[in-house]
């Protein structure tokens, strides 16, 4: 898989929330688009990913 423009490999397909764990990233704060397609919060812990997918995460910041 494509993570942000990085080679990742993971063994088995797993959950947009169990890949959000794994890179430590708050999952209130992040958007995850999955082959160019917006993935809903609500659907975070039932969509899978896989070695094939690129996805591009955006982390959230506040500031001023």
């Amino acid at each position: 898989m494509v993570i942000n423009g990085k080679k990742l490999n993971i063994c088995d397909e797993i959950t947009i929330d169990q890949l959000l764990k794994n890179l430590n990233l708050n999952i209130d704060t992040v958007v995850v688009e999955i082959n160019l397609e917006i993935v809903d919060k609500d659907d975070y812990k039932s969509k899978y990913v896989n070695n094939n997918d690129r996805v591009e995460i955006v982390n959230f910041v506040g500031g001023g």
